[in-house]
């Protein structure tokens, strides 16, 4: 453990070393302007590097002022306010979760009968993957307009964007997992007469589990971001989207900045559930690694 921690340290520190350089190179250049209004000449470099990195709306926030938001909006505030960074990750949240689940089913079961049906093979999986080349910037707000016509609004519209980016990949390993078996451990279970089923449960099953799981991984984060652009062309007003838009409409960068980082937070908590799960699963089926 103490091995790998020493790297992960660097690597975070080089990164904020990198931020706040270039949270000083961007933002520099409006803070000069604010000097040369107020007459101020002579103003030391130490001064400048201070007040670039203590601007209200800075170009590019310094990591300290991301935290300080993240910080105001989610301990500083109640959970149902609606200024609560807790708050509109929930509603971000409900959303992903849904359509992750719906996506993971539709994936599995698309990838079972694309394995058992040679028909499936070759005329569901070209369409499968053609359906990942339409931006989901396009596509979403067609979603939206479509299922707000017939009745259908609120948290469903999203859960349904965050499907289309999560079924594919969760498709793609579970077809890849299934067809993982050798053909000697195949030739085996026909010597046993065993049934399409059985070797369904016995065989291509167990070797497809760990495939499932990593491509859930993907399948999450993709989630995430698919509820996140859901939010966008609705107008939302609760949820990480919607602290963006409204962010930018205002220029409000720290607010933009600290949605994104929680968004990141989310994901990878979400991602580090996923091989808790995987873990126990796999230690469950004697397959532990």
């Amino acid at each position: 453990m103490a091995g790998t921690t020493g790297p992960v340290i660097v690597v975070v520190l080089a990164i904020l070393a990198i931020w706040y350089i270039a949270a000083v190179s961007l933002n520099a250049k409006f803070q000069i302007e604010i000097y040369e209004r107020a007459n101020q000449v002579d103003v030391p470099f130490s001064q400048l590097v201070t007040d670039t990195l203590a601007q209200e709306r800075p170009v590019l926030p310094a990591p300290h002022q991301v935290i300080a938001e993240m910080w105001d909006t989610t301990v500083n505030k109640k959970i149902t306010s609606k200024r609560s960074l807790v708050y509109h990750t929930g509603i971000t949240l409900s959303s992903t979760l849904l359509g992750f689940l719906i996506g993971t089913t539709l994936g599995i079961l698309l990838a079972v009968g694309i394995v058992h049906s040679r028909v499936l093979d070759k005329s569901m999986m070209p369409w499968v993957i053609s359906s990942q080349t339409i931006p989901i910037l396009a596509i979403a707000p067609m979603i939206i307009v479509v299922l707000n016509a017939v009745g259908i609004s609120g948290l469903l519209p999203k859960a349904m964007i965050s499907t289309y980016l999560s079924f594919f990949p969760v498709t793609v390993g579970m077809v890849k997992g299934l067809r993982s078996p050798e053909v000697i451990h195949m030739d085996l279970m026909h010597t046993y007469s065993a049934t399409r089923w059985q070797a369904f449960w016995k065989l291509r099953l167990p070797y497809a589990v760990p495939y499932l799981f990593t491509s859930m991984k993907i399948g999450m984060a993709a989630s995430l971001v698919g509820a996140i652009v859901g939010e966008l062309p609705t107008g939302a007003v609760a949820g990480l989207g919607a602290r963006l838009l409204a962010g930018s409409y205002y220029g409000q960068t720290v607010q933009i900045w600290s949605a994104l980082l929680m968004a990141a937070l989310l994901a990878g908590a979400l991602v580090a559930l996923i091989g808790v799960i995987e873990k126990q699963t796999l230690k469950y089926m004697g397959m532990d690694r």
